[in-house]
C-alpha cells in the first residue's frame, strides 16, 4: 500500500483586505468568464461560478483605480489564442497589462502622473485587438499599443475630461463626458487622432424635475420627462443653473443604436441623439434610494441599476404591444418596469457599496463590490408562471422567448433556462404555446469576504512532521482588532473558520496543538494604565472557547506576551509591570505565579531541547498500570484483541491523574539585558544560571533558540548570535532600528531566521551568520510590517498595514505565480487556462463529433494525439461545466448551429456568438422559404442586420416618440425630414405647416408642405424633381436631394448618392426603411464591398450583412479567406444541413477548400479522427493529407474504433 502523502505545498498568496476610496471604480466582468477587482494596489482576480479569488496580480506601487478586461471580439486561432489579457491602471498614472494566467505584466504605460480617469480596449478587432484607449488627466485622450506599450497618438481637449464611452454600433463615434457637458467625436479612428474637437453640447440640470410620488404612476414620470424636454443645447447654461457635476455616469446604449444613457443621483435619463432629446426618464420618488451605478443590457432594453444601500434592480423597458389598449401617449414613452431586485446591505460609516459589475455574456448576473472588501454574487433566475395570470402590480407581463440558442423551440427540445438574459425572457410576446409566462428574482449563489481593518496578528499553525503528515493543515491564525480570530487554509488561500473569541483587539496567538490555539486580548487602559486582559484556549473543531485566567484579568497591568513551550505543556504570561505566570496549558492550571520582586521580562524563549525520554518512560508505565487495573475486571481471553483500545484510554486517563511533565527549560531576559535560565517540571519551578548583560547590547526586545543556536535583539537593531556548543558570541548591528520580533524556519536543521523591524524584514542564515534576502518599506516595497511568521520551511507570511497578508517565498520579492500551479478547493471551467493549441482542440471537441455513433464528454474515447496530463487537464475542464450544460451538449436533438452558440457562450467568444446569433436566425428563416419565421425577428440590438419589417416598425416607433418629444423648431424640422424618408407624408406635411409665421423658414416649409400633398406620378414632374434633386446633391445639399427622391419614390438612386458620398450607414438605413428584398440587397452588397476595403477594414460586420441576405455561399468564401477554417467548415456544414447550398459543379471546389483546410487544423490540434473525416469529404484537394492521416493512424497504437468508422461516416452529406 502506497503511503498517504498530505498536500501542503503553500504557493506564492495574498490575502487581501478593505478596498480603499480609490478603489471605487476598479471593477470589471470580461468575456473571459472572470471578474477583476482593484484591491488598494493589487488586481484580484474572482471566479464568479465558484466564488474564489484564482489570482492576485501585484506590481502597481499605488491604488488602482481602474480594471478592464481585454475584448475577444475576433477569431481564435494559433496565432491569436484565447488569453486572459487585462489592463490595470493606478492613481500615479500608471497602466499595467497583464498576463493574467501567468501573473506577469506584459507591458507597462505611463504618460503622466495623475490618476488615470477612465480606459477602454477598443471592440472593433478586426485589424488588431491590442488597443488601448485611455484618459489621462486633465483632458488628454491617448491610444496605446497594449502589447508594446507605444503611443499611437495622443489628443487635448478644451474641458476636463472626466469619462467616455464608444458607440457599440459605429467604432468612429465617442462621447466625452467633461466637466462642462458632452463632446460627440465622429472622427475616431486607431490610425490616427481626431482631427476636429469635435461637437460639444451642454446639459440643463435635471434636477427642476419633481420626482413622482408613487413609483408605478405615469402621470409622475410623464411630468419629469415634460420638465426635462429640453436637456441638450448648443449654448452654455446659465452660471445659476446646476451643469453637469451632478451627471455620475454617460454611456451609450448597447441594445438600440443611437441612444445615450445619462445617470444622475435620482434619475436616469435615456437620449435619443438623432434629435438630441429626452425620450425616456426612470425617476426615483423622495422616499428612494439614490442611484450610484447603471449597466444597459445589450440583448434585451434592460438596466441594471445599483442604489446607494447596496441594492441592485434590474427594469426592464416595457413592451409597446403590451399597452396598445391604452393611450397613444403612454405608448410611446420609454418606461423601464423594476421587474426584480436584491436585498439591500447594512450601510455604515466603514461599509457602503462602491460599483457593481456584470457579465457581458449571459447580462444576467451581477457582482457587487463593498468597501469592505465582500464581493456578493448575485444572478437572476427566471420562474415561470400559468399564462393569462392576473397582474395586481399594474406591469406588463413578461414572456419566455420561443426559441432557444437561436432555433425555435421543438416540444422535446432541453434547454438551459437561465443561460442567458435573452434566452430568460422574449423580445415581444408572441403566441406560441410553448411560452410561458415569466417572473424574476435574484439569487446570491456566491460570497467573498476580505480580511477586516489593520492591525492583526498571525502565527502559523505548528510544522508538517513525519507524525501529524495524515491529517496535517496548513493553517494560518489571524487576530484582528474586533476581537475575532480568523483561520486560513494556506494551501487554497480560503477563510476556514472566523472564530468570534474576544472583545477587544488581539495582541498575540500562540498555537497549543494542530487544533486548538491560545490567544489573548487587551482592553484600552484606563486613567490608571490598567486594562482587562483577555487569556482564551480555543478549540478549532468545536469552536469552543475556555477562559484560562478566569476572572483575574480586570483592572491589571497589560499582558506583553505568551508563549508555549515546546512540549505544549506549559505557558508563560509576560505582563508589563506584573510578574510572570506560569500556566499549564492540558489542564489550564497556575502552575507558579512569581514573587513581586521578580525581573520584568522584555524577551523570552523555551528552550528547544527538553528531557523527552523520560517522559516517554513514565507515560508508558502510567498506561499499562492502568490497563492492567482494567484487565484484571475483564475476561483474560480478550487481551489481545481489547489492548489497543484499553493503552488508547489509558493514555489520558494516566496523564491527566498523575500529572506526568517533562523537564523543560526558558530563558528570559530583563531590563538591564540580564538573561536568567529557569526549570520547569510538573509544578516545580528552578531558578538557574544567570548570564550578566552584554555591554555592545540595549534592552533586548525577542529571543530565539533553535539547536545549539540562540539569537538576541535588541531595541538599537544589534543581532547577538550564540553558538551553545562552541561556547561563542557574536555580534552584528543592522542599522535598522528596534527588532520587533524574530522567528526560526521549521525543519530539521533549517537554521533560517526571520528579522522584522519596523521598516521592514531580513532573513538571515545563522550557520553562516549573514543576511539572505532583506525587504524594506519605501524603498522595494510600499507597505509596513505588522507581524511576520514563518509558513513552512521557504515562505513566509507578513501581515501589511495596507490590509493585505503577503505569503512570499525566501527572496521576500512579490512574485507572480501561475492560477494551473494554484491547489484550489473548487475546479472552475476556463478554458483560457490551457495551452493555446489544447483550449482550440478541446472547443472543437465540443463543436462537433461527427466521427461517432453517439456525442461524448470523454477525451478518453477519442484519438487525440496529446500526453495524458494534457487530455487529464481537459477532462477537467470538461467536468467543471454544469450539469445542464452537460446533459444539453449530450443531447441527440441539440444541432450544429445551437452547439455553435453554446460553446461560443461558454468560451465568452464575442466574435463568435454574434456570428452563430445572426446565422442561426438566417439559415431558419431561409431554410423556411421566408426571411420571417414563427420565433419573431432577430434581436434588434443587431440594429440594421434585423428583418427589414422589424426594423421598419422600430424606426416608425422612434420617429413617433421624436415627434411627441420635440419642443423647439429645429426637433420639429428633423421629425418632419425623418418621417418624410419613411414615407410617412401626411404627418410630415402637418408637421411643416406647424411652422409659425415669423419664422425664417416659414415660406419654403409652406412651399414644401404643398410640394409633398402635390406630388403625382406623372412623368414629367418625376423628371424635374429628380433633376432638381441631382443638383441639390451636386452643389452640396445631400440630405435635401435625398428627401426629394423618396418623394418620388426613388429611394434606390437616394442610396446610391449617400454611397457616392460616403454615407454608407445612413444608405443602408434607408434600404432597409424603404426598399424591397431585391433593390436593398443590392445596396447592401455594395456597403458590404466598402466594408471589406483595406481602408475600412470590417470584415466581420460584412459577413454578417451578408448573413442577413441569405448570400451563404459568399460567406464560406469570405470566412475561407480570412483563413476562419473552423468557422467556415461549420457554417458549410450547418448549410448542408439546412438544404440552403447544394453540392454544385458551382460551389463544390470551394467546399472541398474549405474542408481541407479545417482537416489540416484538426491534424495540427491533434484530433485525428475528425482530420480523417473532412480529410475524405473534401475530394481530391486533400488526397495526400488523408494518406498521411491513414499513415500516422496506423503507425499509432492507440488508434480507436472510431478512426476506422471514418469512410462509412465520410459519405455523409
Amino acid at each position: 500500500m502506497l503511503p498517504f502523502v498530505a498536500n501542503i505545498k503553500v504557493s506564492s498568496r495574498t490575502l487581501t483586505g478593505a478596498l480603499s476610496v480609490q478603489n471605487r471604480s476598479a471593477a470589471d466582468w470580461g468575456w473571459q468568464g472572470l471578474v477583476a477587482q482593484g484591491c488598494r494596489s493589487l488586481v484580484l482576480i474572482i471566479d464568479p461560478r465558484t466564488a474564489q479569488t484564482v489570482q492576485v496580480l501585484e506590481r502597481h506601487k499605488a491604488d488602482v483605480v481602474k480594471v478592464k478586461w481585454a475584448r475577444e471580439n475576433y477569431h481564435h486561432n494559433i496565432g491569436s489564442p484565447y488569453s486572459l489579457r487585462l489592463a490595470s491602471a493606478d492613481c500615479t498614472g500608471k497602466i499595467i497589462v497583464w498576463d493574467v494566467m501567468t501573473g506577469t505584466a506584459r507591458c507597462e504605460i505611463q504618460e503622466h502622473s495623475k490618476p488615470i480617469q477612465d480606459m477602454e480596449w477598443l471592440w472593433s478587432q478586426d485589424a488588431t485587438r491590442d488597443l488601448l484607449l485611455a484618459v489621462h488627466p486633465p483632458n488628454y485622450i491617448v491610444l496605446w499599443n497594449a502589447d508594446t506599450g507605444t503611443k499611437l497618438w495622443k489628443k487635448s481637449y478644451a474641458e476636463n475630461i472626466l469619462s467616455f464611452s464608444f458607440d457599440p454600433f459605429d467604432p468612429s463615434n465617442l462621447a466625452l463626458l467633461t466637466s462642462e457637458g458632452i463632446v460627440f467625436i465622429s472622427d475616431f479612428s486607431p490610425s490616427k487622432a481626431p482631427f476636429s474637437s469635435g461637437k460639444k453640447v451642454y446639459i440643463s440640470s435635471p434636477y427642476s424635475s419633481p420626482v413622482h410620488s408613487k413609483p408605478a404612476a405615469a402621470t409622475g414620470a410623464k411630468k419629469a420627462l415634460n420638465k426635462v424636454k429640453v436637456l441638450i443645447t448648443n449654448e452654455k447654461p446659465s452660471a445659476e443653473s446646476v451643469t453637469l457635476n451632478d451627471c455620475l455616469q454617460l454611456s451609450y446604449m448597447p441594445s438600440k443604436r443611437n441612444h445615450m444613457l445619462l445617470l444622475y443621483p435620482r434619475e436616469i435619463l435615456i437620449l435619443d441623439l438623432e434629435v438630441n432629446q429626452t425620450v425616456g426618464v426612470v425617476a426615483i420618488e423622495r422616499t428612494g434610494v439614490p442611484f450610484i451605478q447603471v449597466i444597459p443590457c445589450r440583448q434585451r432594453d434592460a438596466l441594471f441599476c445599483l442604489h446607494e444601500n447596496g441594492c441592485i434592480t434590474l427594469r426592464v423597458r416595457r413592451s409597446t404591444c403590451a399597452l396598445s389598449e391604452e393611450s397613444e401617449q403612454n405608448v410611446q414613452d420609454l418606461a423601464y418596469d423594476l421587474r426584480c431586485q436584491c436585498d439591500a446591505i447594512r450601510v455604515t460609516k466603514t461599509v457602503r457599496p462602491y460599483s457593481m459589475a456584470c457579465c457581458p455574456v449571459g447580462e444576467n448576473s451581477a457582482a457587487l463590490f463593498i468597501s469592505d472588501g465582500r464581493v456578493m454574487l448575485w444572478e437572476v433566475k427566471s420562474g415561470t408562471a400559468p399564462l393569462h395570470a392576473s397582474h395586481s402590480s399594474g406591469v406588463s407581463p413578461l414572456f419566455s422567448p420561443a426559441s432557444f440558442c437561436g432555433t425555435p423551440l421543438g416540444l422535446q427540445q432541453k434547454r438551459i433556462l437561465d443561460l442567458s438574459l435573452d434566452n430568460m425572457i422574449g423580445d415581444e410576446p408572441l403566441k406560441s404555446p410553448l411560452q410561458q409566462e415569466v417572473h424574476l428574482k435574484f439569487l446570491l449563489t456566491g460570497l467573498l469576504s476580505g480580511l477586516p481593518l489593520p492591525p492583526f496578528v498571525i502565527r502559523m499553525c505548528p510544522p508538517l512532521t513525519t507524525k501529524n503528515m495524515n491529517h496535517y493543515r496548513s493553517l494560518l491564525a489571524v487576530g484582528t482588532s474586533n476581537g475575532s480570530v480568523l483561520i486560513y487554509i494556506l494551501t487554497s488561500g480560503m477563510l476556514f473558520k472566523e472564530l468570534s473569541v474576544h472583545s477587544c483587539e488581539v495582541k498575540g496567538i500562540e498555537w497549543a496543538t494542530l487544533t486548538s490555539f491560545v490567544s489573548f486580548a487587551t482592553s484600552s487602559p484606563n486613567n490608571l494604565g490598567l486594562v482587562r486582559n483577555e487569556l482564551q484556549l480555543v478549540d478549532l473543531p468545536t469552536g469552543r472557547s475556555t477562559a484560562f485566567r478566569g476572572e483575574r484579568g480586570n483592572d491589571e497591568p497589560p499582558i506583553e506576551m505568551i508563549k508555549i513551550s515546546h512540549l505544549k505543556q506549559y505557558l508563560a504570561v509576560a505582563f508589563k509591570d506584573k510578574p510572570l505566570e506560569l500556566w499549564d496549558v492540558r489542564t489550564g492550571t497556575l502552575l507558579r505565579e512569581m514573587v513581586k520582586n521578580f525581573p520584568s521580562v522584555t524577551a523570552l524563549e523555551w528552550s528547544p531541547t527538553h528531557n523527552l525520554k523520560s517522559l516517554r518512560k513514565k507515560q508508558l508505565a502510567a498506561r499499562e498500570a492502568i490497563a492492567r487495573q482494567t484487565v484484571s475486571e475483564t475476561e483474560i481471553g480478550t487481551i489481545e484483541s481489547s489492548i489497543i483500545s484499553l493503552l488508547q484510554e489509558a493514555q489520558s486517563k494516566s496523564e491527566l491523574s498523575q500529572n506526568i511533565s517533562a523537564r523543560e527549560h526558558f530563558v528570559f531576559t530583563d531590563t538591564d539585558g540580564q538573561v536568567y535560565h529557569f526549570t520547569v517540571e510538573g509544578t516545580s519551578v528552578k531558578d538557574g544560571a544567570r548570564i550578566p548583560p552584554d555591554g555592545s547590547m540595549g534592552s533586548i526586545t525577542c529571543i530565539v533558540w533553535k539547536g545549539d543556536v540562540l539569537v538576541l535583539g535588541d531595541v538599537d537593531g544589534n543581532l547577538n548570535f550564540w553558538d551553545l556548543k562552541g561556547r561563542l558570541t557574536r555580534g552584528i548591528p543592522t542599522h535598522r532600528g528596534p527588532i520587533k520580533r524574530t522567528r526560526f524556519a521549521p525543519g530539521k536543521g533549517n537554521q533560517k531566521m526571520l528579522v522584522m523591524y519596523s521598516d521592514g524584514a531580513d532573513v538571515w542564515d545563522t550557520k553562516e551568520v549573514q543576511m539572505v534576502s532583506s525587504l524594506r518599506s519605501g524603498r522595494n516595497v510600499h507597505y509596513r510590517l505588522l507581524d511576520a511568521d514563518w509558513c513552512t520551511s521557504d515562505k513566509l507570511a507578513l501581515a501589511c498595514d495596507d490590509g493585505c497578508i503577503r505569503v512570499l517565498d525566501i527572496s521576500l520579492k512579490s512574485a507572480g505565480f501561475r492560477i494551473d500551479e494554484q491547489d484550489l478547493p473548487d475546479a472552475f471551467w476556463c478554458p483560457y487556462l490551457l495551452l493555446p493549441r489544447v483550449a482550440l482542440a478541446l472547443k472543437s471537441f465540443l463543436l462537433h463529433q461527427p466521427w461517432g455513433e453517439s456525442y461524448t464528454l470523454d477525451v478518453g474515447h477519442i484519438d487525440y494525439a496529446e500526453t495524458n496530463l494534457v487530455k487529464s487537464a481537459m477532462q477537467q475542464q470538461i467536468n467543471s461545466l454544469s450539469n445542464d450544460v452537460k446533459s444539453t451538449l449530450l443531447d441527440p436533438e441539440f444541432s450544429l448551429v445551437q452547439r455553435c452558440l453554446l460553446v461560443s457562450r461558454l468560451f465568452g467568444d464575442e466574435s463568435e456568438l454574434h456570428f452563430w446569433m445572426v446565422a442561426a436566425h438566417y439559415l431558419h428563416a431561409f431554410a423556411q422559404g421566408s426571411a420571417s419565421t414563427p420565433s419573431g425577428h432577430l434581436d434588434l440590438c443587431y440594429d440594421m442586420l434585423c428583418e427589414s419589417s422589424a426594423f421598419q416598425k422600430f424606426q416608425l416607433q422612434r420617429a413617433h416618440l421624436q415627434e411627441v418629444k420635440r419642443s423647439s423648431y429645429d426637433h420639429t424640422k428633423k421629425c418632419a425630414d425623418q418621417l418624410l424618408l419613411l414615407g410617412q407624408t401626411d404627418r410630415a406635411v402637418q408637421l411643416l405647416l406647424e411652422t409659425s409665421a415669423d419664422n425664417e423658414h416659414y415660406y419654403c416649409d409652406s412651399l414644401k408642405a404643398c410640394l409633398v400633398t402635390t406630388i403625382t406620378s406623372s412623368g414629367p414632374s418625376q423628371s424635374t424633381i429628380k433633376l432638381v434633386a441631382t443638383n441639390m446633391i451636386a452643389n452640396g445639399k445631400l440630405a435635401e436631394g435625398v428627401q426629394l427622391l423618396c418623394l418620388i419614390d426613388k429611394a434606390a438612386d437616394a442610396c446610391r448618392y449617400l454611397q457616392t458620398y460616403a454615407k454608407w450607414t445612413r444608405a443602408a438605413w434607408l434600404a432597409k426603411v424603404r426598399l424591397d428584398f431585391a433593390e436593398c440587397s443590392e445596396v447592401l452588397k455594395r456597403w458590404v464591398d466598402h466594408l471589406c476595403s483595406p481602408q475600412v477594414n470590417q470584415k466581420s460586420k460584412a459577413v454578417l450583412v451578408l448573413l442577413s441576405l441569405g448570400s451563404f455561399s459568399r460567406v464560406v468564401e469570405m470566412l475561407h479567406s480570412m483563413r476562419y477554417f473552423d468557422r467556415a467548415a461549420l457554417f458549410l456544414e450547418a448549410c448542408l444541413k439546412y438544404g440552403v447550398l447544394k453540392p454544385d459543379d458551382g460551389t463544390q471546389q470551394l467546399m472541398n477548400a474549405v474542408f481541407a483546410d479545417y482537416a489540416r487544423m484538426l491534424k495540427t490540434l491533434g484530433l485525428m479522427q475528425g482530420a480523417i473525416l473532412f480529410a475524405s469529404r473534401a475530394g481530391e484537394a486533400a488526397s495526400e493529407l488523408l494518406n498521411d492521416l491513414m499513415a500516422i493512424t496506423k503507425d499509432s497504437p492507440s488508434a480507436s474504433t472510431g478512426a476506422l468508422q471514418t469512410p462509412r461516416l465520410a459519405e455523409a452529406p
